[in-house]
């Protein structure tokens, strides 16, 4: 069976093996950050509707892990926010009855987390896996750029209800941008908010490959130690780099060979390379962040966006 929603699993810095679950197409979000590695948003909406058909995401489930393949996590991610399925808790409630051995992960970025409907179905997924990289709402429309209606300070009380009543784990993710959100004064607000969610983690990131913006530069390591020793006693942990190396046999070699060969004859962006090879996009990208650890690709940044070539 080819699949159109799942793609993996592949190694996952967070996760561990994971198997991913795509409620949205390329690239329906709430957020444009400027950092996106998936490139710009091509429907900025809060709309929840069924982007994707439920039924059909439910088949390939079962068709999948009737298999029962070794997975660490189930993983709802993508190139876009899956929380603005209306279908997510259906699909929750099914993995729970049929598949309850399995762990359940959201990745999301937090911005529709104050709906009580969504928080109702969301509610038993094991970890959570939501953003916040800003508090002012002025670094916020700079940096994340939302849909207009957006108000940071809604979205963070929606974090710190949400918490009063999710039993599961919550790992919060911030990315930090250079010059723009890695600030003293920014960095106070983070920490006196962070503090009121209450995550079980503080997961520190910054730009590993090119985002949607050219100019968007990552915090350096230095200074990410520096950030992780500033928000303590809160738990933290930088995971900006981090390698899964006793994992990464699950990539498939051949596929890692018909990137190389495709961009050695010309240099491609990620959805070129998704179309020619018939990849999901994001599978696409873990190929890509193991292939430029490895250093085997370079990037170059034009008009139509980031292209990838063989490093020689």
């Amino acid at each position: 069976m080819n699949y159109r929603y799942l793609f993996g699993p592949v190694p996952s810095r967070r996760l561990g093996i994971s198997l991913g679950v795509d409620l949205v197409p390329h690239k329906v979000c709430s957020l444009n950050c400027v950092y996106c590695e998936s490139g710009r948003t091509t429907n900025l909406t809060i709309e929840r509707k069924e982007y994707i058909p439920i039924n059909e995401v439910l088949t390939e489930l079962n068709d999948y892990l009737s298999r029962n393949p070794n997975l660490d996590h189930i993983t709802f991610s993508g190139a876009g926010e899956p929380t603005l399925n209306s279908g997510i808790g259906e699909v929750i409630s099914f993995l729970k009855k049929n598949y309850p051995h399995y762990k359940i992960a959201l990745l999301t970025n937090s911005t529709l987390l104050n709906d009580k409907n969504l928080q109702h179905e969301i509610k038993d997924i094991d970890i959570l896996l939501p953003s916040l990289d800003a508090v002012s709402e002025k670094i916020f429309r700079k940096l994340n750029r939302p849909f207009p209606s957006l108000k940071i300070e809604k979205i963070i009380k929606g974090l710190i209800e949400f918490r009063k009543e999710f039993k599961g784990e919550i790992r919060l993710e911030v990315f930090l941008a250079h010059g723009i959100n890695d600030s003293k004064d920014e960095l106070k607000l983070l920490k006196q908010k962070i503090q009121e969610i209450k995550p079980d983690i503080v997961q520190l990131n910054t730009l590993d490959r090119p985002g949607t913006e050219s100019w968007i530069r990552p915090v350096s390591g230095e200074k990410l130690q520096k950030i992780a020793e500033f928000l303590k006693p809160l738990p933290v942990e930088i995971i900006a780099k981090f390698k899964t190396k006793n994992k990464v046999k699950i990539f498939q070699k051949n596929i890692e060979e018909q990137i190389l060969e495709t961009i050695r004859r010309r240099p491609c962006t990620d959805l070129d390379l998704t179309n020619i090879l018939n990849i999901h996009f994001n599978e696409l990208q873990k190929y890509l962040s193991e292939m430029s650890d490895k250093d085997l690709i370079k990037t170059e940044v034009k008009e139509r966006g980031t292209f990838f070539r063989i490093k020689r």
